[in-house]
């Protein structure tokens, strides 16, 4: 999937990741896509709830191989 930016948030814990991500957000214009990549399994739960209450869509989230999840959100 393309993406407009990406986030680093490996070896980081809640709050951090969602953190970094609305950091990007504010970054990006919207219709823009930000891809954070996180260590923390904590995160899916986490980008669920964030993206739910902030209307920003979360367009793909998956482990990869090397136990890093992905996620792909849209800026509302």
């Amino acid at each position: 999937m393309n993406f407009d930016k990406e986030v680093d948030a490996r070896g980081l814990t809640c709050p951090l990741p969602i953190l970094r991500l609305k950091k990007a957000l504010a970054e990006v214009s919207g219709g823009r896509i930000v891809r954070v990549l996180a260590t923390d399994p904590a995160s899916i739960k986490d980008f669920e709830a964030f993206t739910r209450q902030t209307g920003h869509e979360l367009l793909h989230q998956g482990e990869m191989p090397d136990d890093t999840f992905e996620f792909f959100v849209r800026h509302k």
